[in-house]
């Protein structure tokens, strides 16, 4: 895919952008429409025309993935960025591989989406009262963006948070990446500095603030978790049953 005349290619170009966005809607064609991080770009572009052998009958998306869920959601999870060949195949985060196996299928055993696979982007999947989206956009190489590649990513996080900060009551966060992320957009959405120290990260760990939603710690829902049993689908299962309840949704 080529850039378009508008497409951010720039930080100073993600940001402007991402601060324009008067919807959820506007913002999401934005963020699939960008180039800023030459790295990230090349990466999904070769991973989309190379593909991986039991994908090679597919066209893969190949660009950014926006958030997915509604614009009044009460919970909201945080990934760290989409797979090479799941969220960067189907066009969907989370959508396609294996760690959105499993967070799906604890999803629809909370009461939080229709139902308990996510193979595509057309597959009938909805959430309820829950958007999931990244704190990078783009697929990067071995799972790691650079800190270069994570700030200039942030303003589509910030721009996103504030956005749906009218109806959010609780934030999980997945992995100690996404934690990390949280703090300066908090920040940005809200206006109430982080801590300090700030709080550690780990699985069950709470953090209520005034005026911010409560923060959930989850481990990722990566195989290396969830292979190893270092996650399991009750810990998932606990973890989505307390933001509910601070949701106030049970």
């Amino acid at each position: 895919m080529q850039p378009s005349e508008g497409s951010p290619r720039t930080p100073e170009g993600v940001a402007a952008q991402a601060a324009a966005a008067a919807s959820l809607t506007v913002l999401d064609a934005r963020v699939a429409d960008c180039f800023a991080c030459p790295r990230l770009v090349a990466w999904r572009t070769e991973v989309a025309t190379v593909k991986r052998a039991s994908f090679r009958d597919q066209d893969y998306w190949g660009r950014p993935v926006p958030g997915m869920g509604p614009a009044d959601a009460s919970i909201a999870i945080l990934g760290l960025a989409p797979a090479a060949h799941g969220g960067n195949r189907t066009g969907r985060i989370f959508t396609g591989d294996r760690s959105g196996d499993v967070l799906f299928a604890a999803l629809h055993r909370a009461g939080l989406a229709n139902q308990p696979t996510s193979v595509a982007a057309d597959d009938g999947l909805e959430l309820r009262h829950t958007r999931i989206f990244a704190a990078v956009r783009c697929a990067p190489p071995d799972n790691k963006p650079t800190p270069g590649e994570r700030d200039t990513c942030a303003p589509w996080f910030h721009r996103e948070l504030t956005l749906i900060r009218p109806t959010l009551k609780a934030v999980v966060t997945l992995g100690a990446f996404a934690w990390t992320a949280w703090w300066p957009a908090m920040q940005s959405a809200y206006g109430v500095r982080p801590p300090v120290p700030r709080p550690k990260f780990g699985h069950g760990a709470e953090v209520h603030l005034p005026g911010v939603p409560p923060l959930l710690g989850c481990f990722h829902v990566s195989q290396q978790n969830t292979f190893t049993g270092r996650l399991t689908p009750a810990m998932l299962d606990d973890v989505f049953t307390r933001a509910k309840v601070l949701a106030g949704l049970a």
